[in-house]
Order: structure tokens, then C-alpha cells, then sequence
């Protein structure tokens, strides 16, 4: 792949081991994907580059997790219809003692958006719900920020071939590493450098909204029209995050978004996606959800249907919102003008809301509530969480005080007040 490659991945490694998860002297790291059970042997290099840095920020042990996907599709073509609700409960186990162990993980993903489109869409439904109850341990704390995780993706055939269908195959895989680079500012003279001032500006954004501490969010565009009640004490937070020890870290490379928790009661109207949902490798497509009193009360799609309403009944949670996160219009992600079919990238390229469960962090002593006094306090729970993009550049938001008054947050999905 050449000499220049080699130096973007390193470069890519560093950004991911020093600004993402910032690595501390001392502590061990998983490398895979938990709701997948491992990365793809593909991105091995990608593997090797993240192993090289963290030994050299001072990481005690680094362990990776492999998948194969052509396994995963031979499993749905002939494995028994009535075992797809096991999971490897050893890979389960062994990563949530890591992270309450205080150890750090790292999540790649990469992923084919259609390697499953042609299966029983209950299977794939059911196969993310048992993916989903096996995380949850791990999830539990990394909800609550007790350790320092973060998630990158990574270039892969499958995935490469969707997001650029009309580029000679042979020059795919290198075309999306390429465009993940340019999103990641990895093409940037100083990275690092570039990187904290980005996380900077996010960070001023997050303090301007919590001052103002809005008593709900007004969305106005093309088939949208929705209310979203913020509950009192809701944090928003961008791009830094803190562990209990003090270990800052950002979740999620690339970020462009400001989030906070919506009031999983008080959400009412209509919301169109206006991106692919890739869920569980099924692709869900031009869908539209109504809202009543919180929960999702109508539902269709042109593509995925099936699969979204699954995911939907996953659990009583599944119908309500989770997160709600601000992201401008002019994101380089969304100015690259590539649709990424990926949620981690999609989302950094337009608003979005999450179906399901709620970070505690985003509630103001939320890590210490139990799960009773944080759904009383207006946060959601469930096994899923599961971003959606409802932003585009046609999408007004509006902000409306505990009095009534109306601000401006976003117009034509860009910011509308400055820091």
C-alpha cells in the first residue's frame, strides 16, 4: 500500500492512542468490537500501528479480538434457526472484568452495510439483541465514563465497495482510508495540534448550551416537526470526557457533535431520518418515526422495514430516546459529501437522536443514580442504543426556556449563536 499509507496509519494510531483514548502509563487495552465479537482479520494492520503506539505510550498488555465475516455469513446460511440467541459468553465476560478492571478499550468499526440484507430479518434482529444483553456489562461502564474507551473505524472491503460502488475495485478500500484520514484531520500538518483545538471549540459550544440549560428543543424540516423536552440538571458534553481518576478522553474520532439526554417522556411529533441506518449489517432506509408522550407510536421505512420495527420491540426502552446531539451542516464529514453508510461516521455529519439508552453522564449526578431514580429523573434505559440522523442542511432548532422564550440553536442546520 506504500510508504505514504503506512505513515497516515501510524499517524492515525497516534490521534487514536494520545487524543482519543489518551493511554495511560501502566494500564492494559483491548482492541476489537464487542457488539460484533472481534474486528475483521482485514484491518490487521490497523491492529499492529494501534498495538505499536500503545506500547509506546507505556500500555502494559495489548490484546486484540479478530472476526471473520464470511463466518458470520455462513452462520445465518446454515447454522440451526433456533441457536441464533447464543453469543461467545467467554469474549463477553473477559471484557467486562477488563473495564472494571480500569482497563481501556478501543472499538473499531468496520463493517459491510449489506453483508446480511438478504437474511430473516428476525434472526439479524435477534442477533443484535443477544450482541446488545452480552455488552451490556461493558456498557455499564462505559455509560458512566469509568474508564477510558473510545471508537475509530477503519476501511474495509465490504464497506469500502457500498460507499464507493462506481471506483474500480481495486482502488476502494484505499479511497474510504483515505476520506476517513481527511475526516480525521490526520491530513492536517500538526494533528494533534489540530485536534485540540477542534475539541476546544466543542468543549465552548457544550458550555454555552449548559448555561442556558433549555427546558425542550423545537425540530422544524422536511418531514419533521418534533418537540424534545430536556430534563432538569441534563449536561451537555463534546468531546472530552473525564474518569473518575482523571483520565480526560474523547470517545469518539471523528467528533463533531454536542450531546446531551432528551426527557424520554416528553418527545412528541414526527421525525424523517435523512440517512441510512446500518443495523447489525441490514440497511434501513428511508424511514420516518412518530412520537407520542416519548415513545414511538408509528414507524416505516422504505428499506428495512422489518428490521426496524424489531429493533424497536427490543425491549421497552427501545421505543423511547436516549440522546440527542447538535452537529453542523458544514461538518467536514458532511461537506466530504460522501455517504458513509456507518453510523459513526454518519452521525458526525448531521443531528441526530438515539433510540434507546441514555448515558448517565449526561444527567448531573446521573453516574451515582440507580436505574429507577435515573428513569423517574427523565433518562431511558434499555439493551440498544442506536443513533439515527435527522439533521440536513434544511433542519431550524429551536431552544425554549423554562419561561417560554424561543432562541435560535441552529438555522438551516448551522449554528446560530457564537463562542
Amino acid at each position: 500500500m506504500g510508504t505514504q499509507f503506512e505513515a497516515d496509519l501510524e499517524r492515525y494510531a497516534d490521534l487514536a492512542i494520545q487524543i482519543g483514548l489518551n493511554l495511560q502509563p501502566g494500564q492494559r487495552l483491548v482492541i476489537g468490537d464487542p457488539r460484533r465479537a472481534g474486528i475483521p482479520i482485514e484491518i490487521a494492520p490497523l491492529a499492529r500501528a494501534l498495538t505499536r503506539s500503545a506500547y509506546r505510550a507505556g500500555a502494559r498488555y495489548v490484546d486484540v479480538i479478530f472476526r471473520d465475516d464470511a463466518i458470520q455469513r455462513i452462520r445465518f446460511e446454515e447454522a440451526p434457526r433456533d441457536s441464533f440467541d447464543l453469543w461467545p459468553e467467554w469474549q463477553a465476560k473477559g471484557l467486562a472484568e477488563h473495564v472494571r478492571r480500569g482497563d481501556a478499550l478501543i472499538s473499531v468499526h468496520a463493517a459491510n452495510p449489506d453483508l446480511l440484507n438478504d437474511q430473516d430479518p428476525d434472526l439479524v434482529a435477534l442477533t443484535q439483541k443477544t450482541a446488545w444483553s452480552h455488552f451490556m456489562p461493558v456498557s455499564e461502564v462505559t455509560s458512566r465514563n469509568l474508564v477510558n474507551w473510545l471508537v475509530i473505524a477503519a476501511s474495509y472491503a465490504g464497506w469500502a465497495a457500498k460507499v464507493f460502488p462506481d471506483v474500480p475495485a481495486s482502488e476502494r478500500e484505499m479511497r474510504l482510508w483515505q476520506a476517513l484520514f481527511r475526516v480525521c484531520r490526520v491530513d492536517q500538518p500538526d494533528p494533534i495540534a489540530a485536534w485540540k483545538e477542534h475539541v476546544r471549540q466543542l468543549v465552548a459550544r457544550s458550555d454555552y448550551l449548559n448555561h442556558k440549560q433549555y427546558a425542550r428543543l423545537h425540530y422544524r424540516g422536511p418531514g419533521t416537526d418534533v418537540t424534545v423536552g430536556l430534563p432538569q440538571g441534563h449536561q451537555w458534553h463534546a468531546a472530552r470526557s473525564r474518569t473518575p481518576s482523571g483520565i480526560d478522553f474523547t470517545a469518539n474520532l471523528p467528533t463533531e457533535e454536542v450531546f446531551t439526554l432528551p426527557h424520554a417522556g416528553e418527545v412528541d411529533g414526527t421525525v424523517a431520518a435523512t440517512k441510512p441506518l446500518n443495523y447489525g449489517d441490514a440497511l434501513i432506509d428511508g424511514f420516518r418515526v412518530r412520537f407520542e408522550r416519548g415513545r414511538v407510536v408509528e414507524a416505516s421505512a422504505t428499506q428495512g422495514e422489518a428490521v426496524l420495527r424489531k429493533m424497536l420491540e427490543t425491549d421497552d426502552g427501545a421505543r423511547s430516546l436516549g440522546e440527542v446531539a447538535l452537529v453542523p451542516h458544514s461538518s467536514p464529514i458532511s461537506q466530504s459529501g460522501i455517504m458513509f453508510y456507518n453510523t459513526l461516521l454518519d452521525e458526525n455529519c448531521a443531528s441526530h437522536f438515539a433510540f434507546g439508552r441514555a448515558y448517565k453522564f449526561t444527567m448531573d449526578g446521573g453516574e451515582t443514580l440507580s436505574d429507577e431514580a435515573f428513569i423517574a429523573a427523565g433518562g431511558n434505559m434499555s439493551l440498544i442504543h442506536v443513533d439515527f440522523m435527522v439533521g440536513s442542511g434544511q433542519v431550524d432548532i429551536d431552544g425554549v426556556d423554562q419561561a417560554g422564550h424561543i432562541e435560535p440553536v441552529m438555522r438551516q442546520g448551522e449554528w446560530a449563536f457564537a463562542v
